[in-house]
């Protein structure tokens, strides 16, 4: 879906800002031009009597139209850190984009 046409995304997106740098490498080896996004890395401890949840949830909010072709299994670099694509881009209908991340799992074998 395009940006409604009384918003400039790209004053959500300056690098100068709160913006970052983020390169994409999609599944098939074709590494994207750096995109402009928002990284979050939101953390949570809840523990409910002896049990206790650790989780961290990376994701990057970006143009939507920056990310198309981006699916699960490719990989994302951001700040130095490589990072899986867990999701494909979910909009949010109005021409942004979040993208959910998680620890680079490597070459690990399950």
């Amino acid at each position: 879906m395009p940006a409604p046409g009384w918003e400039d995304l790209g004053d959500f997106l300056d690098e100068e800002e709160f913006a970052i740098a983020a390169v994409i490498e999609l599944a098939d080896g074709q590494v994207l031009p750096p995109i402009s996004a928002i990284f979050d890395d939101p953390y949570l401890n809840a523990q409910l009597g002896e049990y206790q949840m650790d989780i961290r949830q990376p994701r990057l909010l970006c143009r939507e139209s920056d990310v198309l072709a981006v699916r699960r299994g490719a990989y994302a670099t951001v700040n130095g850190r490589r990072y899986d694509v867990l999701t494909a881009p979910e909009p949010d209908g109005t021409g942004m984009a979040t993208v959910m991340l998680g620890e680079d799992a490597g070459d690990v074998a399950f």
